[in-house]
């Protein structure tokens, strides 16, 4: 049996299906000097790999909030393999954290030991398939514990796939295991650059997979022709159309951890509060039933 002290330390480190928001360098004195009223917060895994202040900044924050980890360089679509110091890395990170959720993203971003520093797409095919489900088996198995893996923003898509992205997404939880981190402004962008269906796109994938909803800003650029596209910029509040999408996701999935992100053009922390109180209220609405319940 646990220990009193032990299951309390558990119980605190669980993600509240409520609204926190992306902690960013610039905000960690101001969340540690107000210790602001939000539910949780996520960060993401390599800003906290090295030394500096970060790591101990971290600490400190982490005594009031449950953490989320969220990772950027794992590469789970590398055809040549997962990069095993980074992987230990990922490890030494998670266990000095303690985190409540971990996540990566269904992409690529190491080429013959190249960090080309994006997340960039995969060709939906079965080999693809087979790679990423590998490599989502090495992390759970590493790492001891279940991951989400989010959905991409993609801006172009290969000739060759023959698996919708949906699909695809949905496969990997059901071979591996893992959860799924589903990125409603993705989604949006992904539907609007490639005339997909969002609404289809969410109906696709399994609720009691759904562990974690991220939400954040995009813009719409000239492409030419008269054609616009969708740029997942993270760098502005969250546009009608996606808080209108959240509110379709909650209905499918029922109340789930929900994400403010903002990377580009980063605003004063009052700015993400107010977006995670908007999606607060919007969680808080009656008629949302729960999903199955989801393991960390």
């Amino acid at each position: 049996m646990k220990s009193t002290d032990t299951t309390a330390r558990d119980a605190s480190r669980q993600i509240p299906a409520s609204a926190g928001i992306g902690l960013r360098f610039s905000h960690h004195l101001p969340v540690i000097d107000t210790r602001p009223d939000v539910a949780w917060i996520e960060v993401h895994t390599e800003n906290y790999m090295g030394g500096g202040r970060a790591p101990d900044y971290l600490d400190t924050i982490r005594r009031d909030y449950p953490v989320s980890l969220h990772g950027v360089g794992l590469s789970l679509g590398s055809a040549e393999g997962l990069d095993a110091a980074h992987l230990a890395r990922v490890r030494s990170v998670v266990d000095r954290f303690e985190p409540g959720l971990v996540s990566e993203h269904l992409s690529w971003s190491i080429s013959g030991g190249n960090y080309l520093a994006d997340l960039l797409p995969l060709p939906m095919t079965e080999e693809a398939l087979s790679v990423v489900c590998r490599h989502v088996d090495q992390v759970q198995t590493h790492l001891k514990r279940r991951i989400l893996v989010e959905n991409p923003s993609t801006y172009l898509g290969f000739i060759h796939s023959t698996i919708p992205e949906w699909e695809f997404l949905a496969h990997v939880a059901q071979r591996t295991g893992c959860g799924i981190l589903c990125d409603v402004n993705n989604i949006y962008v992904s539907a609007s650059n490639h005339g997909w269906d969002a609404t289809g796109y969410l109906n696709a994938l399994p609720p009691s997979a759904i562990g974690e909803i991220h939400l954040a800003g995009h813009s719409v650029r000239d492409a030419g022709n008269g054609q616009t596209i969708c740029i997942d910029d993270h760098g502005s509040r969250v546009c009608p159309a996606v808080w209108e999408l959240y509110r379709f996701a909650l209905e499918r999935f029922g109340p789930v951890p929900t994400l403010i992100e903002w990377d580009t053009d980063v605003p004063p922390l009052e700015i993400l509060m107010d977006e995670a109180m908007t999606a607060q209220a919007i969680l808080e609405r009656p008629g949302y039933e729960s999903a199955q319940p989801n393991a960390a």
